[in-house]
């Protein structure tokens, strides 16, 4: 994370599912571009995998061959876990049996420092959230569908 508490980023977590097991790494150069432009900074990133039946298996990126990886061993962390095994498992569910994820952490680099400014001029984060991207798809086509 950022080197004081005072200039810490929003933290933020996604499981991004592939179906299938298809799983292989090549989301690895997104992630870097991320990286090395200062956006984000990667703070945790597990391997899950269920199988057929829905039995699941949480693997840190050091668990993993480095054929399944690719280039995304270099985000591998010393830090300790942030999410709870509970955590994890709760995030696990949305997975469909027969399917891989990866479970990424982050912090968003660059709100650090807006929060940094938020926080010296007295203010506080009094609620946040997400839109998920497929309600603001639905949500344009559907203001598309009106105006035309």
């Amino acid at each position: 994370m950022t080197d004081t508490i005072d200039e810490l980023g929003p933290v933020d977590w996604i499981v991004v599912e592939f179906p299938g097991s298809t799983f292989n790494g090549s989301i690895a150069p997104e992630i870097t571009s991320l990286v090395d432009r200062g956006l984000v900074k990667i703070l945790d990133l597990l391997i899950l995998k269920k199988d057929a039946d829905g039995a699941l298996e949480i693997a840190e990126l050091s668990d993993v061959d480095d054929g399944e990886l690719g280039e995304l061993r270099a985000f591998e962390t010393e830090l300790a876990s942030l999410l709870s095994e509970d955590d994890v498992i709760s995030a696990a569910a949305a997975i469909e049996p027969g399917s891989s994820a990866a479970l990424l952490v982050w912090e968003n680099l660059w709100a650090a420092p807006f929060g940094a400014s938020v926080r010296h001029a007295g203010g506080q984060l009094v609620a946040s959230g997400r839109i998920p991207v497929q309600a603001l798809a639905a949500a344009i086509e559907a203001d598309d569908s009106e105006g035309a």
